[in-house]
């Protein structure tokens, strides 16, 4: 059965969010991404850690094809600029100071003369979301209000920022489970320690949080359509419901990425027109890491599932190069002959296939006999 056919039949099912679900998704056998002619206009991604810099990566990039950012635990744009060194010295903690704005912001222009990156019309009309622990001890918390200052900088006005800081917070993705959610204590730590996954039981939904403040007319229009219509209705039940669905990732194939990746459909998402986030994870967050502790777990598939939403999960993958599974946000994926890699460009080929992806679910279905 083709894969837009198989998805329309499977969300007809109305499947739960969790339990099961995810199990079904982690063991089945990855078929081709689908075409879901997603909306073009309202793509965000997001991400933590890593994939923290990636996201402002592709938002930096490609500032045009997305209306916000959202990022957790990471440092400036540019910030590595091509340097295991720096990355680890100066992005992760400042034992080698702290990473010059002004120089990433003439790295920013070099890029720009060679079209590398999106205009700065379009980067100043994003929203931007940033969160981040005060405890955390992987990336400095200095480091992410030096990307809060960066992004002031770029977007032309401060109200298009929402900064938040849990001082108590470590470092990771924080969340509010759910009774419904079977989540082992060894899946989860404390708010300061994420035990292995860093996913942290913070009791703080920030998925919600950074989704509605990136899609605020959406936020208010689901919410108003919903509280007027009661829970034995049709469309209260298919709003709450979505599959999560492995996908094969190696016809997107670069250096770092998986096999299998992993989407998120909104049942209501089967007639199209849903915008997509991009959601990254961070070093050791991987699905092959922790399974599906954050593709199932992040809150981002309960707030997609109320508000007509896919949620995309790309998976990067370990190596020599990489042993933590990271995004490559320092130069490791590109090739070994360039003096300056171009990882955080359009020519990025990490980048380059997470926008493929993108192009993939915006496009129209194509319908076989």
């Amino acid at each position: 059965m083709p894969m837009a056919l198989r998805v329309a039949h499977t969300l007809s099912a109305l499947l739960l969010l969790s339990g099961p679900l995810a199990a079904s998704a982690m063991a089945e056998t990855p078929e081709r991404l689908p075409a879901l002619n997603a909306m073009s206009e309202q793509a965000s991604v997001v991400g933590v850690s890593s994939g923290g810099y990636m996201a402002t990566q592709l938002a930096v990039a490609w500032p045009e094809r997305f209306s916000g950012v959202g990022v957790l635990a990471a440092g400036p744009w540019g910030c590595s600029q091509g340097s295991l060194n720096l990355a680890l010295n100066q992005c992760m903690q400042t034992r080698a100071g702290q990473p010059a704005l002004d120089r990433l912001d003439a790295r920013w222009a070099g890029y720009k003369r060679h079209d590398r990156v999106g205009a700065r019309e379009d980067l100043a009309q994003l929203r931007a979301f940033i969160w981040y622990g005060g405890a955390d001890d992987v990336v400095q918390p200095e480091l992410a209000e030096l990307l809060a200052k960066q992004w002031l900088g770029w977007l032309a006005s401060p109200e298009q920022l929402q900064r938040v800081r849990n001082q108590a917070a470590g470092h990771g993705w924080p969340v509010q489970l759910r009774e419904e959610e079977a989540v082992g204590p060894q899946e989860l730590g404390n708010c300061r320690q994420g035990g292995g996954s860093h996913v942290l039981a913070c009791d703080e939904d920030v998925a919600q949080e950074m989704l509605a403040w990136l899609y605020p007319e959406r936020d208010a229009s689901i919410s108003a359509a919903t509280s007027t219509t009661t829970s034995t209705t049709t469309s209260t039940t298919t709003s709450a419901t979505g599959e999560l669905v492995a996908f094969d990732q190696s016809e997107f194939a670069v250096k770092g990425l998986a096999d299998t990746g992993y989407v998120f459909i909104s049942a209501a998402c089967e007639e199209g027109a849903c915008p997509v986030t991009i959601a990254l994870h961070g070093c050791q967050m991987s699905a092959s890491a922790i399974g599906d502790t954050f593709v199932s777990h992040s809150g981002l598939n309960h707030w997609a599932a109320s508000h007509q939403q896919i949620v995309l999960y790309p998976q990067a993958d370990s190596s020599l190069s990489n042993p933590q599974g990271c995004w490559d946000w320092w130069g490791y994926a590109e090739s070994l002959w360039q003096k300056n890699p171009l990882h955080d460009t359009r020519e990025g080929v990490q980048a380059s296939a997470l926008m493929r992806m993108l192009d993939r679910l915006e496009a129209a279905p194509v319908m076989s006999d």
